[in-house]
């Protein structure tokens, strides 16, 4: 998986680009979506292998979980925007899941489940995956990590920013 830092500039960057207003708490709520789906990671301690739907990269990681997760916050937070909210924590949540198929490790991400069970991983593995655990990320490997979600997320992230705040400065005649 990439690191909470990783995901989380992701869920920052899709709120900042589509809503104007830049709510907080839609902003929170982002982050919080592209955080969410790894908390999978009880399953392990529950007995539930990385390979069963709802294992780790399974459910939770899937299109679906983050359609029905965009809805109960669209409905419950939503308001006037719900198009927006709708928008921002879809994308939001299923950011988690193109991520972690973005990454050098795992099984693979159970993005059609529960119509197919098949874990997938895009051709493009750059990202460090991240070790599970806060000690483990406060070393070597951890910093390789950040590294690579510097490289492939953050910078991406940074210039669709300005790209964004560039184009909304514009003034068209």
């Amino acid at each position: 998986m990439a690191s909470v830092f990783g995901h989380s500039i992701v869920g920052f960057t899709l709120t900042k680009v589509i809503d104007n207003k830049h709510t907080k708490w839609l902003l929170i709520a982002a982050i919080f979506s592209t955080i969410l789906p790894d908390f999978d990671v009880v399953t392990f301690r529950m007995g539930i292998p990385y390979s069963h739907p709802l294992g780790h990269r399974g459910f939770t990681h899937s299109m679906l979980f983050a359609i029905l997760w965009a809805l109960i916050l669209m409905f419950t937070l939503g308001r006037k925007s719900k198009l927006i909210w709708f928008s921002v924590i879809f994308l939001s949540t299923v950011s988690h899941g193109i991520l972690d198929a973005m990454t050098s490790g795992g099984k693979g991400v159970g993005f059609l489940i529960p119509f197919n069970n098949n874990r997938f991983f895009f051709p493009f593995r750059e990202i460090k995956v991240s070790p599970l655990g806060v000690s483990k990320f406060f070393s070597e490997w951890g910093l390789q990590v950040i590294f690579s979600e510097i490289k492939y997320i953050l910078l991406p992230c940074l210039l669709i920013l300005l790209f964004s705040y560039t184009f909304k400065k514009i003034k068209w005649t």
